[in-house]
């Protein structure tokens, strides 16, 4: 099924669930994770995600004052091949803005959709079923392809 989905759509846009699964070697969706970032790491892989995530992933280790964490982080996540980070600009705050106020979608949410669609992302990877309100992404859904 990601297979598929690879093949259907020349970039992708990442949620923050995504890398969570992965750093944490989540038993549940490692198995669905794992060939995210295998996919990024060959020719044909291409993602974006907001630099939100990269705020998101963070949180945790400096609430534990782990800086030696932040920086393993940051150093694995920021070079990561085929995978681009953009930050929020006007266009994307204003694109997050119409996304918001049309699907209700939370802010960091509404700042991912406008980062995959500003980036000429046609699919989104999430655990987070209110992505697919937004039209113009094909959404998968993590927990719905532990169903499948």
């Amino acid at each position: 099924m990601l297979e598929d989905f690879f093949e259907q759509h020349r970039k992708i846009g990442l949620d923050t669930s995504v890398f969570i699964f992965e750093i944490e070697g989540n038993p549940k969706y490692i198995k669905l994770v794992n060939p995210i970032f295998v996919w990024l790491d060959g020719p044909k892989g291409r993602a974006v995600t907001s630099t939100i995530t990269m705020m998101e992933l963070l949180v945790q280790p400096y609430r534990l004052s782990d800086i030696d964490r932040v920086n393993k982080l940051y150093a694995l996540l920021s070079t990561y091949p085929h995978l681009e980070w953009i930050e929020p600009t006007l266009e994307i705050a204003d694109l997050a803005a119409r996304l918001r106020a049309e699907y209700n979608l939370k802010t960091p949410d509404a700042l991912q959709a406008a980062t995959a669609l500003a980036f000429q992302a046609t699919g989104f990877i999430s655990n987070d079923t209110a992505f697919k309100r937004v039209g113009g992404l094909e959404v998968l859904i993590l927990d719905e392809m532990l169903l499948v």
